[in-house]
């Protein structure tokens, strides 16, 4: 989806537009600080989403809309705004979305959704990657009860959904170890330990077995690891899941794509 945002005052602007790029859906912004500025260039460029904040010097964001949808009526319109007391007009517009300040990422998200027909998949784990691997369930950190248990949940995370057999697991966690006997065994009580864990957290649905492989549902885990590949942010300080040594590889790849990233800024 192409994307324009539209405010008047710069630092809300730019809080706007980083929270709308963090959207998967979003393939490109345009952001504007002039009401003028910004019609003009949805009169001469196609956009999906608009997002306006209405108490804007000039036409203001309720004219602005209505211009918008004069030039492409096809246009979703979402008004980012700090007074409620806009409401009623906003809809009368036929606007697709009505937000209050202060914006953030999963409120646009969540109207980008709504836009698209389809429900949000509930985010069932917060997963911190970059520094020390952590996992947190609404916000309490996980109890694990094997520190195994919990590396074998970062060896799924690092695979970022695609599936991994219980020896190549082995491989990655036991390098040294050549009891392969020894090792499945120890790995399927860790499984057991890790379902059980999840379970308590009311997320066991995240891990997923199809055959010989094992992976977990990404959509439904917010995770800043995750949010680097997809749009470049947050920031990554060259930290990685820091307490395991096999996580140096995926590492080294982050480098390279923040390398990649900054060069086609």
């Amino acid at each position: 989806m192409i994307a324009v945002t539209v405010d008047d005052e710069r630092p809300m602007l730019q809080a706007l537009t980083k929270a709308v790029a963090i959207s998967p859906d979003i393939t490109a912004i345009s952001e504007f600080s002039s009401c003028t500025k910004a019609l003009e260039w949805v009169q001469n460029n196609h956009v999906d989403i608009a997002f306006l904040d209405i108490s804007m010097r000039g036409m203001g964001g309720l004219t602005l809309a209505e211009k918008i949808l004069e030039a492409q009526p096809e246009c979703n319109i979402v008004f980012c705004t700090g007074f409620s007391e806009y409401a009623l007009d906003a809809f009368q517009i036929h606007v697709s979305g009505y937000l209050l300040k202060p914006i953030t990422a999963e409120a646009i998200q969540k109207e980008i959704d709504h836009i698209k027909g389809r429900k949000t998949k509930e985010k069932l784990l917060q997963v911190k990657c970059f520094g020390n691997f952590e996992v947190f369930a609404h916000g309490v950190p996980l109890n694990f009860k094997r520190s195994k248990s919990k590396e074998l949940l970062a060896v799924l995370i690092d695979r970022n959904g695609a599936g991994v057999t219980a020896k190549q697991i082995c491989t990655i966690m036991w390098q040294d170890d050549y009891d392969e006997l020894k090792k499945m065994n120890y790995l399927h009580q860790l499984f057991f330990d890790l379902r059980n864990t999840l379970k308590k957290a009311g997320s066991e649905c995240l891990l997923e077995q199809t055959g010989y492989y094992y992976s977990l549902d990404t959509e439904r885990i917010d995770c800043d690891y995750y949010c680097f590949l997809q749009t470049g942010m947050p920031a990554f300080q060259g930290e990685y899941m820091t307490q395991y040594s096999w996580a140096e590889v995926t590492c080294g790849m982050l480098w390279n794509n923040k390398y990649e990233f900054l060069q086609n800024k």
